[in-house]
Formats: structure tokens, C-alpha cells, sequence
């Protein structure tokens, strides 16, 4: 620059009744003036205590881009008080080389932890090496603020730094991070996360190390954020780790290890993995579990999904139950807890998911639900009807024929109140049998207590039976009566003197069942006594 217009260039610097071009010759002349022109950097310097904060920070800025040594002194000023100029002053002093970032670096071991950590962020922008270093070894310092913002100051910078730079900082986060040496959780942490942008192969095995459960919960989920970039793992030890971090109760640890594991496919050989997922605190570890199991098909998978079952939420239960219907041993699972179930709601939702892909099984499986449906029944149990509910799903005509089978079984043994039990079970079926309700009429028959009482026999669930059999005119209802031999006088006696006390079809059938009485025992006291009714009923 000619030595005239550089003089002009000085005195506006220096004119304070121009304060507009004042600000803009100081500004300017931090891009055509170099260190070497003393008289300039004179009046920069002069303006530095001036009391317009925007010349100030233009003058700073100049003298930064000058390079211009006896700056340093004001620079370092001006930050140690920490007002508007730090930044600008730390940018500066960053220009002035190696004495610059090592006064930055003093500094920051000397003010409050507020400062340093502008001090800190401003260096990581730099673009200087000393500066990248400098804010690099405030990721140590014992104030956590100050290790974040350096942290983030230069994972901010990193995709702007050289591959020279990008390698200085890894090899000294490396060697920080390395086995001898002892640092604050928070450091480790934000060390490990910034190395992990780095992309450097060498690193991986430092992430690795840092799995294990004697690591802090900060460590450990940095050390899988940064692992997240990789491949899944292959080797059998950093699966286990990883399955480990997965089924941790802190879920900063868990979330992480589950996107790693998300790339690993599921398969018999490696089901064991998997399966210690389905133990873990989380319910989002379990469902993530069950939903890389669901296509194994292994007796130990389903055992551990049927496991799902009792858990108290809903959505792990319904995905484990679905998981479990995709393949046979699944199905068989579900079919042996179903058979153990402790509460009738339980049994409900298995019996509804397993009937649709079921109708097909084996007999001897059939089987095994009636007995066990049977046991209950026996026992009154609640739990007995999901089991026939399911049977009738799968097979209507064999559950109605073996339910009949027992019902008649029983009554042939006269126990009637176990056959009456079964004859509703099949009473139950909209479409029941006529024959099948005349069996429940009759064995309820036997059981009545024969109360001649107008109030009882309006009560009685059997002649109720007796009474909807009539509404049938195509069922011979009389001849089953005369078929029953097991009924007795005193049945028969009963039943005929309450219908005959009705009218039309119903008087017709009680005076016929009377008569019935009359000529199976006309000589006993109960054959007189039919007599006796039907002449005052008017049917003799």
C-alpha cells in the first residue's frame, strides 16, 4: 500500500469527529495493512480503550489479522475480564500463533470455569493447530461445564478439520483415554463421544473396553454411541457385552446397544443371545426380543416367549402370544400354557388366539384339553371354559360327541347330578339336539326334590326344560318319557301333576304321563294318588 493512502488510512483510525469512518478504516485495515506497518498498529492499539464497543472489536480484529504481537498483552486483558471482546479477543490472540494459544491456555487454567468455557469454544474454531490442541486439553478440566463446551465446540468443527487435524486429535484422545490413565466420568464421556466422530478403525477397541458394568452409565452409553457407526459385532465376547448393555436397567445404555443389535439377524444358533433379552427390565429390550425371535423356531425360544405371557404389558404379551403362533412348537407352547393357565382371563386370550390356527391337531391333543377341561368342570373351575371353547373352535362335532359320551356315562352310572353338569355344557349350543335337552330335562328331573308347591315347581329348572320340549310338537316328547326306564314313579308322578294343571298340549302330556304311572305301578300308593289327580284335574 502506498505510504499516502495508508497515512489517510491511519488518520481516520485516529479521527474521533468521524466516528462511522473511524470504525470502517479500523475494519479495513486488518485486510491491507500488515505487522510490519508500526504507525497503523500504533493506532490500533490506541483504540482499544475507546468506549465504542464496536471499535473496539473492529480494532481487536485488526490487530488479530496483523498478527500483530504487541496486541497480546491488551488481548489477554480483555478476556481475563470476560466482558463483550473475549471472543474476538481469544479469535486474535488464536492468529498470533504459538504465543497466542499458549496465553489462551494460561488463562484458562486461571479464570472461572464460565470463561473458560468461551475460551474453550473459541479456540476449537479457530482452524489453528495450537488452538485445536488447547481446547482438546480443556476436555480434562475439572469444571463439567467447561469439558462440555469444549466438547461441543469441536464436534461442531470436526467435519471442517483437516485429515492432519482430524488424526492429531484422535491420537490424543486415544492416548488421554488410554488404560493408565485416570479421568472424571465426564471427561471419559465426552472424550469418547468426540473420538467417536472421528471415524478412526484404531479406536474401536477403546469403545469396546468401556462396556463393561464397572463403567459409569455416561461412559458406557457414549462408548455405544460411538460404536453405533460400526458393523454388529462378530466376535462372541463383544456380543455378550453388548447383549449386557441391552439388557441394562438404565436406558441411555439400552437404547444405543439396541440400534447396534438391530443389524445382527436372529437364527437357532445364536438364540441364547437373544433369549437373555427377554429377562431384562425394559419392556422395549423384551418387545425388541421377541420381535428378532419370532421366525426361530426352538422348544427353549418358545419357553422363553410363553414366559412373555405373564408380564403386565399388554403390548409385550399380545407380540410374544402372536411370535408364538407363527410356527408349531410355538403353537404347542401356548397349547401347555393354556392347560396350566392360573386365572380363566388368561386361558380366554390364549383359547381366542390359538383356536383360528389350530382347527387341524392331532386327536390325541384333543384329548388331553378335554381332560384337563373335565377336571375343572368336575370342580366347578372357571378355568374349564376358555378349554371348551377352544375344543368347540376346533372341532364342534368330536367335542359335542365326547361331552355326550361323558354325560351318558355318568347318568348309566346315576350319577346325576355330574351328568346334568355336562348336559348343560351341551345345552349351551343354540343348536343343540332335542334328544340331548330331553337328557338335561330328565337327569334335572331326578335331582328335583319333587316340592309339590305351586311356587316351587315355577322354579324348577327341570320342568322348565320339560315345558320348552313342549313348545316342540315334532318332538315325540311322551316317547322319550316312556323310553327313560331310569325314571322312575315318583319322577314321573311329579312330572305329570304339574302338567297336568296346565292346558292344551301341556295338560294333554301330563294326563299321559300320569296314566304312564297308573299302569307301571297301579296298586302303590303314588299309582292311586295319579288317579286321584287326573279325576280332579277332569282327565280321567
Amino acid at each position: 500500500m502506498a505510504d499516502s493512502t495508508l497515512a489517510k488510512l491511519i488518520h481516520l483510525i485516529a479521527a474521533p469527529e468521524l466516528p462511522e469512518l473511524r470504525r470502517a478504516a479500523t475494519l479495513v485495515s486488518g485486510s491491507v495493512g500488515t505487522s510490519k506497518d508500526r504507525n497503523l498498529v500504533k493506532a490500533l492499539l490506541a483504540n482499544l480503550p475507546s468506549d465504542d464497543i464496536d471499535l473496539r472489536l473492529a480494532a481487536i480484529d485488526a490487530l488479530g489479522r496483523l498478527r500483530a504481537d504487541e496486541a497480546l498483552g491488551p488481548l489477554e486483558s480483555f478476556v481475563r475480564q470476560g466482558g463483550p471482546e473475549l471472543e474476538s479477543a481469544v479469535q486474535a490472540a488464536s492468529n498470533l500463533g504459538a504465543r497466542g494459544v499458549k496465553a489462551m491456555s494460561k488463562i484458562m487454567a486461571e479464570v472461572a470455569p464460565s470463561l473458560r468455557s468461551r475460551v474453550a469454544a473459541v479456540l476449537a474454531r479457530s482452524g489453528t493447530g495450537g488452538g485445536l490442541v488447547a481446547t482438546a486439553h480443556a476436555l480434562v478440566d475439572p469444571d463439567p461445564k467447561v469439558v462440555d463446551a469444549a466438547a461441543r465446540s469441536l464436534a461442531a468443527e470436526v467435519p471442517s478439520f483437516t485429515t492432519a487435524q482430524k488424526h492429531a486429535l484422535a491420537r490424543f484422545l486415544s492416548d488421554s483415554l488410554g488404560p493408565k490413565q485416570e479421568l472424571a466420568a465426564k471427561t471419559e464421556a465426552a472424550m469418547l463421544r468426540l473420538l467417536g466422530t472421528l471415524r478412526e478403525a484404531k479406536a474401536v477397541d477403546i469403545f469396546w473396553a468401556r462396556l463393561g458394568a464397572a463403567r459409569t452409565p455416561e461412559v458406557r452409553a457414549a462408548a455405544l454411541q460411538a460404536l453405533g457407526h460400526d458393523a454388529a459385532p462378530t466376535s462372541a465376547v463383544r456380543l455378550q457385552r453388548l447383549v449386557a448393555c441391552a439388557a441394562d436397567a438404565d436406558f441411555q445404555i439400552v437404547a444405543p446397544a439396541l440400534m447396534i443389535l438391530k443389524k445382527l439377524p436372529a437364527s437357532t444358533k445364536n438364540a441364547k443371545l437373544w433369549l437373555k433379552l427377554l429377562d431384562a427390565p425394559d419392556v422395549a429390550t423384551r418387545r425388541f426380543a421377541v420381535e428378532k425371535l419370532a421366525g426361530v423356531e426352538t422348544a427353549e425360544v418358545a419357553r422363553g416367549l410363553v414366559d412373555q405371557l405373564a408380564h403386565p404389558d399388554r403390548a409385550l404379551r399380545d407380540e410374544a402370544r402372536q411370535a408364538l403362533l407363527c410356527h408349531a412348537k410355538g403353537r404347542q407352547a401356548l397349547l401347555d400354557k393354556l392347560l396350566a393357565v392360573e386365572f380363566a382371563e388368561e386361558g380366554w386370550d390364549l383359547a381366542r388366539a390359538l383356536a383360528p390356527p389350530m382347527k387341524d391337531f392331532a386327536d390325541g391333543l384333543r384329548a388331553r384339553v378335554l381332560e384337563q377341561a373335565a377336571r375343572y368342570h368336575d370342580r366347578d373351575d372357571r378355568r374349564a371354559a376358555p378349554l371348551l371353547y377352544f375344543l368347540r373352535e376346533v372341532a364342534p362335532g368330536w367335542t359335542r360327541d365326547e361331552l355326550e359320551a361323558k354325560a351318558l356315562a355318568l347318568r348309566q352310572k346315576k350319577k346325576y347330578a355330574e351328568a346334568a353338569g355336562y348336559y348343560h355344557l351341551l345345552a349351551h349350543d343354540p343348536a343343540c339336539a332335542e334328544d340331548i335337552r330331553f337328557e338335561l330335562a330328565a337327569t334335572g328331573l331326578k335331582l328335583s326334590g319333587h316340592d309339590p308347591a305351586v311356587e316351587a315347581r315355577q322354579a324348577d329348572h327341570a320342568l322348565g326344560q320339560f315345558c320348552r320340549l313342549l313348545q316342540n310338537s315334532a318332538f315325540d316328547l311322551l316317547g322319550c318319557v316312556t323310553k327313560a326306564k331310569w325314571l322312575d314313579v315318583g319322577d314321573l308322578y311329579y312330572l305329570g301333576f304339574h302338567f297336568v294343571e296346565q292346558t292344551h298340549r301341556a295338560r294333554d302330556f301330563g294326563k299321559e304321563v300320569l296314566e304312564l304311572v297308573v299302569k307301571r305301578s297301579p296298586r302303590s300308593e303314588l299309582g292311586k294318588n295319579a288317579r286321584k289327580k287326573l279325576n280332579s284335574a277332569g282327565a280321567g
